[in-house]
């Protein structure tokens, strides 16, 4: 499946909050549906499949990727020695794109990726468009001289003050550096990743 492209808040209504995905705030307190809620919606109970299944919709949503790139994650992710889970969440967030909004330069994941694409972004002085590359320690990421206005407006908009740990922000010259890789605990998604390892296990 590729990247996701229709309404934003029609998954957030039904996956809960997902900052990264989208900044429009719910309105409606239900799930989608061309009815509305109803009591048979209310009451019927959730299988342990639809858990599994809604946890993993989570991270692909959140983290843009296709359902073949998740499960590419996940072999990685058992391939390492350590928990799966907090693995696989560490791939994830030492995206380029995830690392980019982090930051602050972008509002969402998704206009992260738009920056990277279309080359505003530098890594290691040098320009990479490929939102899913890994960030490793040590790694600086800079803005071209004629898309710092861009950036500026976005990390003005931005809340920074609680900047991840595993990130050094100069605010001023607009340069970021990775310090480490992230910790599990530092991870300001809210799902549970055994779930989602759980949901695979059988592949």
């Amino acid at each position: 499946m590729s990247r996701y492209l229709g309404p934003r808040l029609r998954i957030t209504r039904r996956l809960g909050a997902l900052p990264g995905f989208t900044k429009k705030q719910i309105k409606r307190k239900y799930a989608p549906g061309q009815h509305g809620p109803n009591k048979k919606q209310i009451k019927k109970t959730t299988s342990d499949y639809i858990i599994r299944l809604q946890e993993k919709q989570k991270l692909r949503f959140y983290y843009g990727i296709s359902e073949k790139q998740l499960y590419s994650y996940i072999k990685e992710a058992r391939r390492l020695k350590g928990v799966t889970g907090s693995l696989l969440l560490q791939l994830l967030e030492m995206r380029f794109d995830n690392i980019i909004y982090s930051l602050g330069f972008s509002p969402t994941i998704p206009s992260a990726r738009q920056l990277i694409i279309h080359g505003h972004i530098l890594l290691n002085n040098k320009t990479v468009n490929i939102p899913s590359f890994q960030c490793k320690p040590n790694d600086i990421i800079s803005i071209k001289e004629n898309s710092l206005k861009i950036i500026k407006e976005n990390v003005n908009k931005k809340n920074l003050l609680f900047l991840p740990l595993h990130l050094d922000l100069d605010q001023k010259k607009l340069i970021g550096k990775v310090n480490s890789i992230i910790l599990r605990e530092d991870i300001s998604l809210n799902i549970n990743d055994l779930l989602v390892v759980e949901f695979y296990s059988r592949k």
